[in-house]
């Protein structure tokens, strides 16, 4: 499926031809119309294993109401939308036996889907990460990117 937004087609008709789901993938994957290794639910925010990862465990956190930049998410709405980030970039370490996290934002500019989102990424010493060169890597399988997600949701349920 092409995950690009607004060029997203759902599953074939019955004339062979894709239907449209919506203009944005990351609203789609909040309402659990498109699968995604899905680490935390909230009411307001979801948080998914990153499709490409810069690192194995790279999570994208994303609220469910569709904003396109930071300065769109409402007021009220920043510091528990943050508070979710927050938490998460605290669980990654001991969940993934990393050392740190690097915690990214883009608006606009480099943003490749156009609603809020915020790059949680596992970091470790050496690991050849240079300022902002984010080479890409892929899951050996479905399997691997489920036990990853499953390592995340636990240590946010403890």
């Amino acid at each position: 499926m092409d995950m690009r937004a607004g060029y997203r087609l759902g599953s074939p008709d019955r004339h062979g031809e894709g239907k449209p789901i919506s203009d944005c993938v990351f609203c789609d994957i909040a309402a659990g119309r498109v699968p995604a290794h899905t680490v935390l639910a909230g009411d307001d925010t979801v948080a998914f294993l990153d499709a490409r990862p810069v690192f194995k465990g790279h999570l994208l956190v994303a609220p469910r109401e569709h904003v396109v930049t930071l300065p769109d998410l409402p007021a009220p709405r920043i510091g528990p939308f943050f508070s979710q980030v927050q938490r998460i970039s605290a669980v990654m370490p001991a969940a993934l036996g990393c050392q740190g996290t690097f915690v990214a934002l883009n608006n606009v500019v480099s943003q490749s889907v156009p609603h809020l989102h915020v790059h949680v990424v596992p970091r470790t010493r050496g690991d050849g990460l240079r300022g902002f060169f984010w080479p890409r890597q892929r899951y050996a399988s479905d399997a691997e990117a489920a036990a990853y997600a499953a390592r995340l949701r636990d240590a946010l349920a403890s």
